[in-house]
């Protein structure tokens, strides 16, 4: 179960924006009744997947086929289908998503950031302003005050453009891209002595991102030369106030197997962004890997009834309550990572050894049901066969009990095992 490698801001809000609510919850929690469930929950699962990738068109087609199965999937099915589509730089079909999702589910600011995104592109300044201003209400993206001074810069309002791109400014420092447009703006209007402060910001924003991008690598390398001695970079990376370099740094340290290192930033990271799923996990996978299962449960807990459809949570989630001994809970969680990714192996083999002990504890009718599903879940193990077996045998049933003994004795004799 790898660890998640480190991704842009936006990736982090856009898996916020599109945690489903409790009606859209209610409604999944019905279609997962019928015959179509698995392939759903198995589509949104690669579809978020690819998104993490930047495989966007992956991501249009497993939304795409989502949606064929529950139209009404408007935030977690049909607002990422538009965000896979605005990626490809396909404005049309990304604006027809999004009017969509805004009719089902109204002005989100999420939805209105990319709407004012695409009309700033297409230079409708008017109409970016429009949907930028409702986002910046509640600003879902680190760059939303960026977008709205840029289209107040393009629409000719000059007073309104500075004081957007100075809150631009203010709110992400790192990024030089404002400092840079308040320059142009300066020079336009005369200011000489204010664009060359801002210029020379700008250049300071560029120079300390790539100080940082330094520090990261010295990081790795005096990790590499002696995990357990000094490592001056790694310490001057460590900022309480800046999750971003919390993360790195309390990865790094996690693979270079300095587990209880890790855990002070990233705890740091997990409090400053309560609401990112990535951040939950790094932390509850460095509780996992130190054993501390009981910490893991506490991030993972809320994480998983926050994004349903991401895979790394609910499989992390299924095997730290497996280990905490909670079985019924742990193949609810296993169960739904299975649906979102079959084909994970670690998850697979969780889920048949959860499956077998709640057979155990069952009667003959619910362990049957129990072993078909360890069956599918695993179909080149013998075991579950082998079970089958013996409870169609205890039961009188023997010709069935005859084909599962055959196809146990089959798949123990194949080269796989």
């Amino acid at each position: 179960m790898p660890i998640w490698r480190r991704k842009a801001l936006w990736m982090l809000a856009l898996l916020a924006a599109i945690s489903a609510p409790a009606g859209l919850a209610a409604q999944t929690s019905a279609a997962m009744k019928n015959s179509s469930a698995d392939s759903l929950e198995q589509h949104l699962g690669k579809g978020y997947e690819a998104l993490k990738q930047e495989k966007y068109e992956d991501a249009e087609h497993e939304f795409r086929a989502a949606l064929d199965i529950d139209p009404e999937l408007a935030m977690r099915a049909r607002f990422p289908l538009a965000v896979a589509l605005f990626e490809q730089h396909k404005p049309t079909e990304a604006r027809k998503e999004f009017e969509t999702v805004r009719h089902e589910a109204g002005d989100q600011p999420s939805v209105c950031y990319y709407l004012g995104r695409i009309d700033l592109d297409a230079r409708n300044y008017k109409g970016a302003i429009e949907s930028l201003t409702k986002a910046s209400e509640r600003p879902p993206y680190p760059d939303t005050a960026f977008y709205l001074g840029l289209a107040y810069l393009k629409q000719g309002s000059d007073q309104d453009a500075e004081k957007w791109l100075k809150k631009a400014t203010e709110l992400n420092p790192d990024d030089s891209r404002a400092e840079y447009q308040l320059a142009l703006l300066y020079r336009k209007e005369g200011k000489q002595e204010d664009a060359d402060r801002a210029f020379e910001r700008s250049k300071e924003s560029k120079a300390k991102s790539d100080k940082l991008s330094q520090l990261k690598y010295a990081c790795g390398q005096e990790l590499d030369r002696n995990a357990s001695g000094p490592a001056p970079s790694c310490d001057q990376l460590y900022d309480e106030n800046d999750p971003d370099r919390l993360t790195s740094l309390g990865i790094l340290y996690g693979q270079h197997g300095q587990l209880e290192k890790a855990l002070k930033p990233l705890q740091r990271a997990s409090e400053l962004m309560p609401q990112s799923p990535q951040m939950q996990y790094n932390l509850a996978f460095t509780y996992y890997q130190l054993k501390r299962f009981a910490d893991a449960r506490i991030p993972l807990e809320t994480a998983v009834q926050r994004w349903p459809d991401l895979f790394p949570l609910n499989a992390l989630y299924g095997a730290v309550l497996w280990n905490l001994g909670e079985v019924a809970p742990a193949y609810q969680a296993l169960h739904h990572a299975h649906q979102l990714d079959a084909q994970d192996a670690g998850t697979s083999a969780l889920l048949e050894q959860s499956l077998f002990e709640m057979a155990e504890h069952a009667g003959d009718a619910q362990a049957l049901a129990y072993l078909q599903e360890a069956a599918a879940a695993e179909p080149a193990d013998a075991e579950a066969h082998r079970r089958l077996a013996e409870i169609y045998q205890r039961t009188g049933k023997t010709e069935l009990a005859q084909v599962e003994k055959q196809k146990a004795e089959a798949l123990a004799k194949s080269p796989k095992n």
